[in-house]
C-alpha cells in the first residue's frame, strides 16, 4: 500500500463511532475546490452516477502522474469527504500506484458500519471510475 493511502487509512482508523464521522466532515472541508477550467468545459467531467448527490470527477495524466479533479457539493458533506479522501490517498500516483489499491478501500477506512450501504456504494463508485480512467490513461 502506497505510504499516502495507508495514511489516510491510518487517520480514519485512529479513531472511533462518531470521531471517525468527524474527521470525514473534516476531509470535507479539505477538497480542494475545482479547477476553474472545468466551469468552462463540463464535458470534461464525469458523473458518479452511485452517488446520490452530484459528483462528478475528472482523471487525468499519464502512467506517471494522474491527477483527480472532483466536483462535489458542500450540502453533501459525507460524499464530498469520500471524494476528498480519495483526492488525498490518489492524486498525483502512479497510475500502477492507484490500479494497486484495494476495492475494499472504504472498507480499510472503518466507514461501512457507520454509514448507509447506499453511501459506501458511492465511494465505490468513485474509487471504480477513477481506477477504469486510469486504466485507459495507462493503456495509452
Amino acid at each position: 500500500m502506497h505510504e499516502r493511502v495507508s495514511a489516510v487509512v491510518d487517520d480514519f482508523q485512529s479513531m472511533t463511532g462518531n470521531d471517525r464521522l468527524q474527521m470525514l466532515l473534516e476531509y470535507a472541508d479539505a477538497l480542494p475546490d475545482l479547477d476553474s477550467r472545468f466551469g468552462e468545459h463540463p464535458e470534461l467531467l464525469e458523473r458518479v452516477e452511485e452517488c446520490q448527490a452530484p459528483v462528478f470527477i475528472a482523471v487525468e495524466g499519464s502512467p506517471a502522474k494522474i491527477d483527480l479533479f472532483f466536483s462535489a457539493p458542500k450540502e453533501a458533506p459525507t460524499t464530498r469527504g469520500f471524494a476528498s479522501a480519495l483526492n488525498q490517498a490518489l492524486n498525483g500516483l502512479t497510475a500502477a500506484e492507484i490500479l494497486a489499491v484495494s476495492d475494499d478501500f472504504p472498507t480499510e477506512l472503518g466507514l461501512d458500519q457507520l454509514i448507509s450501504p447506499l453511501r459506501v456504494r458511492g465511494m465505490r463508485g468513485m474509487l471504480a471510475r477513477i481506477k477504469r480512467k486510469t486504466r485507459e490513461l495507462a493503456a495509452g
